[in-house]
């Protein structure tokens, strides 16, 4: 279970923790079985082999301030936001707790509670915009409950990063209500009250009345949506209205999910849904050229070689087939080709960041390349132009840390500029220069031979 008793959270495990604690040389430790908690020995193990670094006095600020607020309004957790104030914020005011709000991949995005809280844990970085995921600071409870997928609880010296010891924390993961995607997470933090017994059940409750409070909105929308005047399908996305873009966008998010899958994961109005390889490169190439494309035009991109349009026009039938089940409104026009609602790719927001210079979103909204087995002409295009500007950008304006992380994607194995980046960058006395050491010397003897 991922919740402490009185006595889990009491001088026994703080012991253990603590003991282990004094183990730990640059990402390693032994630990006396049953000292440590099992899901805090593995997480333990994560933070190791992520190489997150227990000394660090702070998270990284991975969203800057003029970034947060456009993705705070944009985002899906944005709705539900008055439920987690009235249940959990306004009660933490007076008593000695924060409650924090973090998006999918661990970065908070909304910090409130105890106002002299809130200032003490400013010094270890426990505000909107940091990165609290596991890969980056080790065992917390927003980052590891993410990891996990359930609700958990993190004591004192349990956690990895030592600035962290004094303060406690329960966090559960925030569902998306239809698909069940995780949308972000929920956390309380403070001292010995953050992880009593009744605090797990209290953030469980509130993301429950949350989750239920999102579904009924998404339903009252849908109502909303169906009486309104049918509109023309051929109405181009670029003349819609920007607040139906952005009611739709928070309540439901159309997306599609093309980095580092061979089959695209689509997301329309709440309900998910795995295509075909073919279909999800015709969604691709449709969403990049939101004013459509002719079937001349489309097969070109789709087909290597001469494309054929009678191919292609079977493809559509079967394609609309599949759209039609999981939201009629979002079957592609025709003469030309084109998308009737705003559907936006992750590879899309990869490279919006990337034109507004926030790299390290970026690269955290980056899974691996676009479609990697595609061999679609288009696809081949969008793939090397979105992985080549997020290297041209890591490497401008890249920290070590950045660099490094690039440095573990698929593409980036043989890189040998990235590492050299990287090396110039790691202060001498850090412990991760050796594996890239390491891995240039492999890197070496393979060009040689």
């Amino acid at each position: 279970m991922g919740n402490l008793t009185q006595d889990d959270g009491g001088l026994p495990l703080q012991r253990a923790a603590l003991a282990a604690h004094e183990q730990l040389d640059g990402g390693g430790f032994s630990d006396t079985p049953g000292a440590l908690r099992k899901l805090i020995r593995e997480s333990w193990q994560r933070s190791a082999s992520f190489k997150a670094n227990p000394d660090n006095p702070a998270a990284p600020l991975a969203i800057d301030r003029d970034e947060l607020e456009d993705y705070r309004r944009q985002h899906p957790l944005a709705t539900i936001m008055p439920v987690i104030n009235k249940l959990l914020v306004q009660p933490s005011h007076d008593s000695g707790l924060l409650v924090a709000v973090g998006d999918e991949v661990g970065r908070l995005l909304w910090v409130e509670g105890d106002p002299a809280l809130q200032r003490r844990a400013e010094g270890m970085m426990f505000v909107p915009g940091a990165d609290w995921s596991e890969a980056t600071v080790g065992t917390s409870a927003p980052g590891t409950a993410l990891a996990l997928g359930r609700g958990i609880q993190i004591a004192g010296a349990e956690h990895y990063q030592r600035a962290v010891h004094a303060w406690s924390c329960t966090a559960v993961p925030f569902h998306d209500p239809d698909s069940g995607a995780v949308l972000g997470v929920v956390d309380i933090t403070g001292k010995a009250t953050a992880v009593a017994p009744h605090t797990l059940s209290l953030v469980e409750a509130t993301v429950a009345a949350a989750q239920a409070q999102l579904r009924v909105e998404r339903l009252q929308h849908a109502a909303q949506l169906a009486t309104r005047p049918a509109r023309r399908r051929s109405q181009s996305t670029a003349s819609r209205s920007p607040d139906e873009t952005t009611r739709d966008g928070s309540l439901y998010r159309n997306s599609m999910q093309l980095l580092g899958r061979d089959q695209a994961l689509l997301s329309l109005r709440g309900r998910t849904v795995a295509l075909s390889a073919r279909h999800s490169e015709i969604l691709a190439l449709l969403s990049t050229h939101p004013d459509g494309l002719s079937a001349e035009e489309l097969s070109l991109l789709l087909y290597p070689g001469d494309g054929s349009t009678i191919t292609l026009r079977a493809e559509m039938v079967r394609l609309r087939k599949v759209l039609q089940q999981l939201a009629p409104d979002a079957v592609p026009n025709s003469r030309p080709y084109r998308l009737p609602l705003d559907l936006v790719p992750d590879s899309a927001q990869v490279l919006s960041c990337l034109q507004r210079g926030a790299h390290r979103i970026a690269l955290e909204i980056y899974r691996g390349a676009v479609l990697p087995r595609s061999e679609a002409p288009g696809v081949i295009e969008l793939r090397n132009k979105v992985s080549s500007l997020l290297r041209e950008a890591v490497m401008t304006d890249g920290s070590a840390e950045s660099l490094l992380r690039y440095a573990e994607l698929p593409e980036a194995k043989n890189d040998v500029g990235v590492r050299r980046a990287a090396l110039r960058l790691l202060p001498a006395r850090s412990p991760r220069r050796a594996a890239v050491v390491a891995d240039l010397e492999r890197l070496e003897v393979e060009l040689r031979a």
